[in-house]
């Protein structure tokens, strides 16, 4: 009973957790377009942003640690400078990757990702997949690519960006989770660790590399009010997004979090058609529709690996708790009763 209502409450904490991804994420994307479209606010300083995002992150993090909210884990420096840059690397690259390609390039770019997490766990990691998640992760591809990819158009610079955007950003996913396991880190205590290093550099950085995108520079923006209750309210959807993005690499894998997060593509595409009066066609109904389809598919492989593991370590537990003469003896009953069964069905037959 224990066992049971133990695995109950960390299927709500998962179920929590996905919950907190999606709405943040779904969030911020409607509170950014507004911040940033022409109709909106025109505040056209995306890298900066993100800088603004995880400095409020880091303030979050220091007060929680202050207070003794959470607790700091000792990691090594040189991994949170390195992985600092290789998440800061993935948030540059996917900006210039949006900025030189066309809208489907980059969504297809973005697809690309879940295939480089799979080769780079397994080359990382050597972790295998069964034949069940490979043929539901292609039909999310398929899916989400039939409802968002339509022009594709691309350069040798846009390219560049874009595979550099793909192995960085596979990179700090894959490195989020295992940094956890590393140093038995709890989600928030690294991303405290880490925002302080990401939001220094990307609040340096970050009006250079905006300067290069939009040719304008953030200082001589005009800020209004308006513009600015907008900027706190996608920075405190940030710090959710973080947070819930940490706690399911975490809890899941850097596969699983790219899989079932393009749920939020499919809410994403529904809101727009809702809020902003977005054209929805056959061709995204569909899409939408076969991605679900893989997402189902996907979940029900994960729950399959998830039990044969179970089962797996049970047999082992048994085993080790056995002398191997008993072993044998079980394994040799289990048999012989089965060998019954099968004649005493032939006899009845």
């Amino acid at each position: 009973m224990a066992a049971e209502n133990e695995r109950k409450s960390s299927a709500v904490s998962d179920m929590g957790a996905w919950a907190m991804n999606v709405i943040s994420s779904v969030g911020i994307i409607m509170a950014n377009k507004q911040l940033m479209s022409s109709s909106g606010f025109a505040f056209s300083f995306a890298t900066t942003l993100t800088g603004f995002h995880f400095a409020l992150t880091a303030l979050v993090g220091l007060v929680s640690n202050a207070t003794g909210f959470s607790a700091s884990k000792h990691v090594p420096m040189w991994e949170l400078i390195w992985f600092s840059i290789v998440a800061n690397v993935s948030i540059a690259a996917m900006n210039f990757s949006l900025m030189l390609n066309s809208v489907g390039f980059y969504q297809i770019s973005k697809l690309s990702m879940i295939p480089v997490v799979c080769i780079m766990e397994w080359i990382l990691h050597s972790k295998r997949y069964s034949r069940e998640v490979k043929v539901s992760v292609v039909v999310v591809v398929v899916g989400v690519g039939i409802c968002t990819v339509t022009d594709v158009k691309v350069n040798a610079k846009g390219f560049i960006c874009a595979c550099v955007a793909i192995f960085s950003s596979s990179l700090q996913q894959i490195l989020i989770g295992s940094l956890q396991k590393k140093y038995s880190i709890g989600s928030f205590e690294l991303l405290s660790k880490t925002a302080p290093i990401q939001a220094l550099s990307l609040l340096v950085v970050g009006p250079l590399v905006d300067y290069l995108l939009s040719g304008k520079f953030i200082m001589k923006y005009n800020m209004s009010s308006g513009c600015f209750l907008f900027i706190l309210l996608s920075c405190a959807l940030a710090v959710f997004c973080n947070i819930s993005q940490y706690l399911c690499i975490g809890r899941f894998s850097a596969v699983s979090f790219q899989v079932i997060g393009h749920m939020k593509t499919v809410c994403i595409l529904t809101l727009g058609w809702v809020l902003f009066d977005s054209a929805m066609t056959f061709k995204n109904v569909a899409g939408m529709i076969v991605a679900i389809v893989g997402m189902v598919i996907y979940s029900w492989a994960m729950e399959l690996e998830k039990q044969s593991i179970l089962a797996a370590k049970a047999l082992n537990s048994v085993k080790h708790s056995l002398t191997e003469e008993e072993f044998e003896l079980l394994k040799e009953g289990v048999e012989t009763t089965q060998s019954k069964d099968v004649e005493l069905g032939h006899t009845k037959a």
